[in-house]
């Protein structure tokens, strides 16, 4: 049986809030990327999240509420600065790990001392929290290791017929997953990049480390045991979802170039030629400002270079793409890494498994 794709009328809201309490999965929109929503106090509907995806049972979940109140039940002590970051930054891409309350299942929190919350800004997400009156777990709502859904197109391409519904609120606005933060330590730590940037967080609470892990996303070096082995995964167990495995991988095989931009472009044009001539079906991620300057199978744009807001809100369904058109080999242009450029290049390094030339 296929999945039941429903609208943002108020009948479909309610339709998809009680299936939500009854246990079932819901992939619902934000203002990030499509979720797939289940009872978060609900262990054996929160195992279904693991069942359709693929999800390996040992990465977090993230638990969305509608009203600051519904925290009491998840988290327990909240530190002083969690109450700064709610004021300033909920609803909005923002997940903050807290210390949990015992009642929270341990298929939530991976058996960790601490829980991911947040609360989404996008209307129908905020109205089907609202409606359903129970905190609602939901990761990313694709296979595993895809590209993560910005349109209820991909929801389905990945997972129709192993989830109940999908409530289709359009495409999603900023593109890439929030922004998570752990409070429980001090300075709070940036355990991923999102939405909510970290020249944003330390304007409000001063002081931000970020995890290991990240050193790798930037070049640096970084402590073996943190480094992504060849399955993808980090030897240390990861305290927030996105950190463990490679993610948002497309198809094909993904190199990213870096360097000075009018450099990049010769390079990737230079290894597309090569490719090509190995029979190799070849694509090119690029910007508007340089689309016309390459040849090759296929060359999309995800945006605009000036605007990178524009090319985190279009990366996902770009990588898609390239799957929609067979490209075997990808090319990709690298970005500027303040504000919204971490977390483009902190996604498009895992969707490359860290095939970075420079």
């Amino acid at each position: 049986m296929g999945t039941a794709r429903l609208g943002t009328t108020r009948q479909d809201i309610e339709r998809a809030a009680e299936l939500l309490r009854q246990g079932e999965l819901v992939a619902f929109p934000t203002e990030t990327v499509y979720g797939l929503g289940a009872h978060a106090m609900d262990a054996a509907a929160v195992d279904k999240i693991f069942q359709a995806k693929g999800r390996p049972a040992d990465n977090p979940l993230i638990v969305h509420i509608a009203h600051r109140v519904q925290l009491a039940d998840l988290a327990d002590n909240l530190p002083p600065v969690a109450e700064k970051l709610i004021e300033s930054f909920w609803p909005g891409p923002l997940t903050l790990v807290l210390p949990r309350q015992p009642g929270v299942p341990d298929r939530v929190t991976a058996g960790l001392s601490t829980v991911a919350v947040r609360m989404p800004n996008h209307p129908v997400a905020l109205s089907l929290l609202q409606t359903a009156g129970v905190p609602v777990a939901a990761p990313s709502a694709n296979r595993s290791g895809r590209p993560s859904p910005t349109a209820a197109v991909h929801v389905l391409e990945d997972l129709d017929g192993k989830i109940t519904a999908v409530v289709d609120g359009g495409t999603t606005g900023v593109g890439v997953e929030s922004t998570v933060l752990d409070v429980t330590v001090d300075p709070p730590m940036i355990l991923r990049p999102g939405g909510v940037t970290k020249e944003m967080l330390r304007q409000v609470i001063g002081p931000l480390q970020e995890d290991l892990s990240l050193k790798r996303n930037s070049g640096e070096e970084m402590d073996p045991a943190l480094a992504p082995a060849a399955n993808g995964r980090i030897a240390t167990a990861p305290r927030s979802p996105g950190m463990k495995y490679t993610h948002y991988a497309p198809r094909g095989e993904m190199w990213i170039v870096e360097g000075p931009v009018d450099k990049q472009v010769e390079l990737i044009q230079t290894l597309v030629d090569k490719s090509t001539a190995e029979g190799t079906r070849t694509g090119v991620l690029t910007t508007d400002e340089h689309q016309a300057a390459y040849r090759a199978d296929a060359v999309l744009s995800c945006g605009k270079r000036e605007a990178l807001e524009t090319v985190a809100a279009g990366l996902y369904g770009v990588l898609r793409r390239f799957d929609e058109l067979g490209v075997e080999r990808i090319y990709a242009e690298s970005f500027p890494e303040a504000g919204i450029g971490a977390a483009i290049m902190n996604r498009l390094r895992k969707a490359a498994g860290y095939r970075v030339i420079r």
